[in-house]
């Protein structure tokens, strides 16, 4: 029964066409994240035009992230979306042409990294709100368990894999070929979602309480400050949501940069490893996260959600404060391996809460507003984690980190009250998605 849990969704035709081509489209990202740095050695480039194209990229996803919000609250989320894929095959292609008859340059790649960048950020908020219209309530958890387990498996491994072989065999163009292969497949596939139930709404009576800021029947024609305000406004009335965010952003910038920048020169060092080892432990995170997040799919929401998904998410960071002192690969691999799990069951459930208890007509915002909090230290955190390890040991970079992102998620809990929270608004089978009445008030 937990199986045909977790499968459901594919009970409802819109899913099935959506989940194709997200999932075909983020093999394609996957294959891109490799064809794209032997294009650049291709051209003769080296590190500092490999960031070159990869910072165009976020700035793209960062500087467009919330008006992605906005447009994804305003306007159709069919049309964003089969506009994001359309734009991604014309940049693709067109990269493919300029490799193919050998007159591709780095400025090239670079307009093309920031254009992809710009759809990342206009597709995710757009894919974030079109769930609830597709889906019944109940069947949230089970869509973000099925997509947290697609994307790792085929954007971190079988993308990247079969770039690498396409690469090897022939020639960085015939993998840039193959992501156009990809996106050309999901840009077909995303015209069948149906026109009829895709509709933006202005009102959404729903899933809109009356903790809205402003009028759900402000006039489109609002400013976008505006709407940025709505979004933020709606943040900070709503405790489960804010210190939420605020969790994310100290454990972004507490753990990403560590374990991204630090943790090779912890194999390096301490195990007398090499890049294989790193990536085989990347990899373990990875399917740990894939394997919780389709677990996570096959169960029914916790009836005590916010606790489990806090609890779980801070508990999961403890392991990280002891890999400085690691020797062994098997215990790293352990490590590794917990906080990939914990981190895909809170996320599957950090998705579902979003779609089931912000209103409709905010949900794009808020969407964006998470992507936008997470990305924004992201490279904060592996700025500082190289300087910060010529002044301090690496083991107390990773035990600090380790031990601030549990204490933070109980303060979390307890100053939101989200055990009280989360019984005053269930969302069990038959649970109103309307539950969020007055958070200010919780």
């Amino acid at each position: 029964m937990a199986a045909l849990r977790a499968l459901r969704p594919f009970a409802h035709r819109e899913f099935r066409v959506l989940i194709s081509a997200l999932s075909i489209s983020i093999f394609g990202s996957g294959m891109w994240a490799v064809a794209m740095v032997y294009e650049v050695i291709h051209l003769g480039g080296g590190p500092l035009e490999l960031s070159l194209v990869a910072t165009a990229a976020s700035i793209g996803l960062v500087g467009f992230v919330l008006a992605g919000g906005i447009a994804a609250d305003r306007l159709p989320q069919r049309l964003l979306i089969i506009a994001v894929e359309g734009a991604n095959l014309a940049v693709i292609a067109s990269v493919t042409a300029l490799a193919m008859f050998n007159v591709l340059e780095l400025w090239h790649l670079a307009i093309g990294a920031f254009v992809l960048g710009v759809g990342q950020a206009f597709f995710f908020p757009a894919y974030s709100a079109i769930l609830p219209r597709i889906l019944p309530a109940d069947d949230l958890l089970a869509a973000n368990g099925l997509e947290g387990t697609v994307r790792p498996v085929l954007q971190q491994a079988a993308g990247p894999a079969l770039a690498g072989i396409l690469v090897a065999a022939l020639s960085p163009a015939y993998a840039v070929a193959g992501v156009a292969v990809c996106h050309l497949l999901a840009f077909g596939i995303v015209n069948f979602l149906s026109r009829q139930t895709l509709a933006p709404d202005s009102v959404d009576s729903d899933s809109v309480g009356s903790d809205s800021v402003g009028s759900a029947a402000e006039p489109a024609t609002s400013s976008l400050f505006k709407d940025l305000r709505e979004g933020f406004s709606y943040t900070i009335r709503t405790p489960w949501l804010l210190w939420t965010l605020i969790w994310a952003c100290l454990s972004v910038l507490f753990l990403i940069g560590p374990i991204e920048v630090l943790l090779p020169f912890v194999v390096q060092d301490q195990l007398g490893g090499d890049s294989r080892m790193f990536g085989f432990l990347l990899a373990i995170m990875g399917v740990g996260s894939a394997i919780a997040a389709l677990a996570t799919a096959s169960f029914r929401l916790p009836r005590r959600y916010l606790t489990v998904m806090v609890v779980t998410w801070g508990l999961g960071s403890l392991p990280v404060a002891a890999i400085g002192f690691m020797d062994s690969f098997w215990m790293l691999g352990v490590a590794m391996l917990i906080f990939g799990v914990t981190e895909g069951v809170g996320t599957v459930i950090w998705g579902t809460l979003l779609q089931r208890r912000v209103p409709r007509h905010l949900l794009g915002r808020i969407s964006s507003l998470d992507f936008f909090v997470s990305l924004a230290l992201m490279p904060v955190s592996m700025a500082l984690a190289g300087p910060l390890a010529e002044v301090v040991p690496i083991w107390l970079i990773f035990f600090i980190g380790g031990l601030a992102c549990p204490i933070m998620a109980f303060v979390a809990l307890f100053a939101a009250r989200m055990m009280t929270d989360e019984i005053q608004n269930p969302l069990s089978s038959g649970a109103t998605e309307s539950a969020d009445a007055e958070p200010g008030t919780v």
